[in-house]
């Protein structure tokens, strides 16, 4: 037993809550739970700050939930969005005012522990937790959970919170079930200043050959993050897709410093989001916008309900109240993030379907531009645009009403605007 889980009476210390993972999701849950003035032990398994598979886009939902003095590291803000389908019918369109700003994951994740850690979270990192055990020996009683790491080590808390990630432990505990799962490829490519210069302030999406698959080019000063996300199951091809994608846009005679791959994973509309006093929220709960596979802003929000929630969990005194708040956590999380996720499944399966006329809307129809610019800007949500404006709810039924085909006529009507990639 450490000195650091042990009282000065030699009896083991309990934490209120112990969050598992110190991404955005696991930072956000710990100082919600530090603010409240809970004691608070956040485990992180690498040494930060650690690189992180993302494209690193803070849209205004993100912002908007990040803790107050929050400065985000911004290596650049987004005036302009290039749209390509499949390289094809390429349109550049503008915004006086900035869509949304890129970070680069370590910096912003170390920040945003450091926020939590401000607030009272303690800190441990190079620790990993093999599993989380709710009854048995281990367990003093019922009020406790014991987070068993790798090693043999165990630390005790009145509430866990699971955010390690897609491949969660936690998640495994609780039982989230997965209703999608994509696989990311992304390659951090250093530029000369030239080719820097031409892409400050301004993205690339490219709707990709495979369904519902896209690309991106997000520029990070010296550096622009590339990459390609398609379904699990198409590795070859969606290698393939990032190849012929760095290709045509001309940097592949450029060595990438970082080359990396993930798997993104959605959660089932069944899926528990808690298992007794153990709470997941984040990717470890399947948290992401289906379409875009946004993760950013579904970490940090559910990551925030989650410290909350863990709180009064933590104060529970029997299985009935436990129940009760873990059930409050589920409504919170189902009623807002939910909502969203709901939506963006049956933008996929359209897009899946058509996307070409995706293209289309967003290049050359200006209502869509327009929800495209409010809801990076998080002057609205996809959710609440879909059930506050009757076009948008029109519009989503006559796609789903229309026969499949004709993509390359409907890009076509956009027009090969620019062929600036």
């Amino acid at each position: 037993m450490s000195s650091e889980n042990s009282s000065a009476d030699g009896v083991q210390r309990v934490w209120d809550v112990v969050v598992v993972g110190a991404g955005p999701a696991g930072a956000s849950a710990a100082y919600a739970a530090a603010v409240a003035g809970r004691r608070v032990l956040l485990l992180e398994k690498a040494e930060l700050p650690r690189y992180k598979t993302c494209g690193g886009g803070i849209i205004g939902p993100s912002r908007d939930s990040l803790p107050p003095g929050f400065e985000l590291p911004l290596r650049d803000r987004v005036h302009a969005v290039t749209f390509s389908n499949n390289g094809r019918f390429t349109r550049t369109r503008r915004s006086r005012q900035m869509l949304f700003g890129l970070i680069n994951r370590p910096e912003f994740d170390q920040q945003l522990v450091e926020h939590a850690q401000k607030a009272g979270a303690d800190l441990r990192t190079g620790v990993t937790v093999a599993r989380v055990e709710q009854h048995g020996s281990a367990v003093p009683d019922r009020r406790t959970v014991a987070v068993v790491l790798q090693g043999g080590e165990t630390l005790l808390a009145r509430a866990v919170v699971g955010a390690d990630g897609s491949a969660s432990r936690i998640g495994a505990h609780v039982g989230v079930k997965l209703d999608q799962v994509d696989l990311g490829l992304e390659a951090e490519i250093p530029v000369p200043r030239t080719v820097a210069e031409d892409w400050k302030g301004r993205v690339l999406i490219d709707w990709g050959p495979l369904p519902g698959s896209y690309g991106w080019v997000f520029p990070k000063g010296d550096t622009l993050t590339v990459g390609v996300i398609s379904a699990r199951g198409e590795g070859a091809a969606t290698k393939r897709y990032l190849e012929d994608f760095v290709g045509r846009l001309g940097l592949a005679g450029f060595e990438p410093s970082v080359s990396s791959g993930h798997l993104t994973r959605c959660r089932a509309a069944d899926s528990p989001l808690s298992r007794g006093r153990v709470l997941v929220c984040g990717d470890a709960a399947g948290l992401l916008e289906p379409w875009t596979r946004e993760g950013i802003s579904f970490a940090l929000r559910s990551g925030r309900l989650a410290g909350e929630w863990a709180v009064r969990i933590a104060e529970a005194n029997d299985a009935v109240d436990t129940r009760r708040q873990a059930l409050n956590y589920a409504f919170a999380i189902k009623a807002g993030l939910g909502v969203e996720m709901a939506v963006g499944k049956r933008m996929l399966t359209l897009f899946e379907r058509r996307p070409g006329l995706f293209h289309a809307a967003l290049t050359g129809f200006r209502p869509a531009w327009k929800a495209f610019t409010d809801i990076t800007r998080g002057v609205t949500s996809l959710g609440e645009l879909v059930r506050s404006h009757p076009m948008a709810q029109r519009a989503l039924t006559a796609l789903d009403r229309r026969p499949v085909g004709g993509e390359a006529g409907d890009a076509g009507e956009a027009g090969e605007v620019s062929s600036r990639p």
